[in-house]
C-alpha cells in the first residue's frame, strides 16, 4: 500500500517542506538579500546531500551518473535552481513568500503545456477547465477593485509578482528536465547533480554582478544563517529529493498538484510569524486555485 503510494506520499512530505522553507528564507532574504541566501542555501544543502549517498551509496559525488543523465540534470539545476529561484527568492523579499507561493500555483498549467508541445502529452477539457480556476483564483488574490474609482488594480507590486511568475516558469521547465534526466537514478544522487550545477551557475552571477561581499556579510548574520541552515535542510535538501522522488514514482502533474497545497499551509504561518493581514478573498483565492489544480490532473 505504502509503495503503491510512494510517489503520492513523498509530494506531500515535499509541500510540508516547501511550507517550513519558503517561511525561513523569506525572513533571511529580507536582512541579507536574495542572492546571499540562495549561494549559502545550496552549499549547505551540498553538504548535507554528500554526506547522505556517501552512507545511502558508498559515495561522496555523482560518479555513476552517465553522461546524458549529467547534461539533463545540469540544464534542470540551471534552468529550475539559478533562473527560477533567483527570481522566486527576490519576489519572496518583494511580496512576501504566501503570495509567491501562491504565484507558483500556475507551475502545474505551465508543466502540462510544456508536456503537450514537447511530450506530445494530451490535455483534456476538463484540464482546460482546471487551469482557468487556477488563474481565476490567483486573479482574485492579486486584484483588488478601488472602491473610489472601481478600477481593478494589483494589490501587490508587479515586480514582486512578475519576479514571481518567472520563477515559476523556471520551476516547471527544470521539473520536466530533471523528467528526461533522472529515469531511474537515484533521486538524492540527481538532486547533487542538480545542485553541482546551481552553485557553479550562482558564483557565475554573483562573480559578475560583483556581489561576494554580500555573500560574506551573511555569514557573519548568525540569525539568518539558522534561517537559512533550516530552509536548506526542508528546501534543496529534503524537499528537492522528494520532489524527485515523487516525480520517479508518480506522473508529473499529480506531483505538482499535491506540492501545489503550500500556499494554502502557508496561511496561518504567515499569519503567526510575520503578521500579516490575510484577508477572506485571499483564502479562497488559494482554494480555488487548488480545486483548479486539481482538475488540471484528474
Amino acid at each position: 500500500m505504502i509503495q503503491s503510494h510512494l510517489g503520492e506520499m513523498a509530494a506531500l512530505a515535499c509541500a510540508l517542506c516547501w511550507t517550513v522553507t519558503s517561511v525561513a528564507f523569506e525572513a533571511a532574504g529580507k536582512k541579507v538579500g536574495s542572492i546571499a541566501v540562495n549561494l549559502i542555501r545550496l552549499l549547505i544543502a551540498f553538504v548535507l546531500i554528500s554526506i547522505y549517498t556517501f552512507f545511502s551509496r558508498g559515495m561522496l559525488f555523482p560518479l555513476d551518473a552517465t553522461s546524458s543523465t549529467w547534461i539533463w540534470l545540469t540544464l534542470s539545476g540551471i534552468i529550475g535552481f539559478v533562473v527560477g529561484d533567483l527570481f522566486l527568492f527576490q519576489a519572496f523579499v518583494e511580496i512576501g513568500s504566501r503570495i509567491s507561493m501562491l504565484i507558483m500555483s500556475v507551475v502545474p498549467p505551465i508543466t502540462a503545456i510544456v508536456g503537450f508541445f514537447l511530450l506530445g502529452e494530451r490535455i483534456t477539457p476538463l484540464g482546460i477547465t482546471g487551469m482557468l480556476i487556477t488563474i481565476i483564483g490567483i486573479a482574485l488574490v492579486i486584484l483588488t477593485k478601488n472602491p473610489e474609482d472601481k478600477k481593478v488594480k494589483l494589490s501587490h507590486p508587479i515586480k514582486g509578482l512578475t519576479y514571481a511568475f518567472i520563477g515559476a516558469l523556471g520551476q516547471a521547465f527544470g521539473l520536466v528536465l530533471s523528467k528526461f534526466g533522472m529515469g531511474s537514478y537515484d533521486p538524492f544522487a540527481a538532486t547533487e547533480i542538480r545542485i553541482i550545477a546551481a552553485i557553479v551557475g550562482f558564483s557565475i552571477v554573483i562573480t559578475v554582478s560583483k556581489n561576494w561581499n554580500k555573500i560574506f556579510e551573511a555569514f557573519n548574520d548568525i540569525k539568518s544563517m539558522k534561517q537559512i541552515s533550516l530552509g536548506s535542510v526542508f528546501g534543496p535538501f529534503l524537499g528537492v529529493s522528494l520532489s524527485m522522488l515523487a516525480v520517479q514514482h508518480s506522473p508529473t502533474g499529480i506531483v505538482s498538484t499535491i506540492t501545489s497545497i503550500t500556499p494554502i499551509l502557508i496561511i496561518p504561518i504567515a499569519i503567526i510569524a510575520f503578521k500579516e493581514k490575510v484577508f477572506p478573498r485571499e483564502i479562497l483565492g488559494a482554494f480555488i486555485t487548488l480545486i483548479g489544480i486539481s482538475l488540471l490532473f484528474i
